[in-house]
């Protein structure tokens, strides 16, 4: 696999670039986060999804007349990872309904729902094999479509979408136009701790926005529309490059840990496709990893669902929510395979993650807390019930 040459120019402005994503933002933005308690899904997530958006301000304004996209979390390849119910690491078919109802409700023209899943094409029934009610879903009062972002999906071409600040290890990413063709972009993820970046919430969700047929490891020179590989080789541990014609790696010569590029490619793809409103669902969920694949997970209820309108507010919430410091070192619990993500986001200024600057709605902080113990390290750990 051959890489992009890179002149002496072009490295030199690398080294620039990298220069100043090390200096921190001097004003990162700031924006509201609801907290709410949430002990079932149905019709008490809709009612508390529906005041969390009252408590942030309305999302009248982001969504009426516009085509809004709801990016899912349905992680992990099926082939390999199967349902399991005991187990809710993946986003809840109830919570989807509910946000495209009261999304709807606000006056969306159209609601596109993405996910990119193996195999990489567009029957509905591939949907439904994760539990979502597509005839619900469809007849929420506005027009709904479906797109599997792991390939071209219905378009002809792929849109180049730029890291703002030049990126920390791409400086654009190749993506299904699902991104950029909508006015309102919709995080749905839920409340987990990840095997590599620690934690797993709004901006961990964009990582599956990269195709795997540019970026999965079976993409070759060329691309492949019907890749079976997931994305380790390209992007945890860039072992092989993306294709021709696709944006290539900033520094080559850079750390191949999964832990330094995989926070960074998540923080490059929050730059290059912002994150409008992020919705997190605490209600059930796991510790100790992102999946049933990581040993040592634990079921967990801690009740709660987050919402906001800057990822990095949230997500900073979150951890916090989860008992951990939101900008705590690497090293330190969570982050003890990988940089934090937070810390990365907020360098480079596309939020804080300083909670005295985050204002809380709903519950506070200290009330929400539920403990979610070291974090992945392989090792299942007492488990402690939800604060009441």
């Amino acid at each position: 696999m051959s890489r992009m040459k890179i002149t002496r120019r072009e490295a030199i402005a690398g080294l620039g670039a990298m220069a100043a994503i090390r200096t921190p933002a001097a004003n990162p933005p700031t924006f509201p986060v609801a907290i709410l308690r949430c002990r079932s899904f149905g019709q008490e997530f809709y009612e508390s999804l529906k005041r969390s958006f009252d408590l942030i301000g309305g999302i009248g304004p982001l969504v009426k007349g516009k085509t809004v996209a709801i990016k899912l979390n349905l992680t992990g390849n099926p082939a390999r990872f199967p349902e399991r119910a005991d187990m809710p690491y993946r986003t809840n078919p109830q919570t989807v309904l509910a946000a495209a109802q009261l999304i709807s409700n606000a006056g969306a023209k159209r609601i596109r729902i993405l996910e990119a899943f193996f195999p990489a094409s567009q029957e509905m029934e591939l949907w439904a094999r994760y539990g979502l009610d597509v005839n619900a879903i469809n007849n929420v009062g506005c027009e709904v479509e479906w797109e599997n972002t792991q390939n071209l999906g219905r378009a002809k071409q792929y849109t180049r979408m730029k890291v703002p600040w030049g990126g920390y290890v791409f400086p654009a990413y190749d993506l299904n136009h699902s991104f950029a063709d909508c006015d309102t972009y919709v995080s749905m993820s839920k409340l987990k701790n990840h095997w590599i970046a620690g934690v797993t919430m709004t901006m961990k969700n964009n990582f599956g926005n990269t195709p795997c047929s540019l970026y999965g490891g079976d993409c070759g020179e060329n691309g492949n529309e019907n890749p079976r590989q997931e994305r380790g080789p390209v992007c945890h541990n860039g072992k092989i490059s993306p294709p021709k014609g696709v944006p290539q790696e900033l520094h080559p010569e850079s750390s191949r840990d999964p832990g330094y590029r995989v926070p960074r490619i998540v923080v490059d793809l929050t730059g290059a496709r912002p994150v409008d409103l992020s919705i997190v669902d605490g209600i059930e969920t796991i510790r100790g990893g992102e999946g049933v694949w990581n040993p040592g997970v634990q079921m967990l209820k801690p009740g709660l669902v987050l919402v906001g309108r800057n990822a990095v507010c949230v997500d900073a919430v979150c951890t916090a929510v989860m008992g951990y410091h939101p900008l705590a070192e690497r090293g330190e619990k969570p982050f003890v395979r990988g940089d934090n993500t937070n810390r990365l986001a907020q360098d480079v200024g596309l939020g804080t993650a300083d909670l005295n600057k985050i204002e809380v709605a709903g519950l506070p902080i200290k009330e929400a807390t539920y403990d979610f113990g070291p974090g992945p390290t392989g090792q299942p750990v007492e488990l402690k019930p939800a604060a009441s």
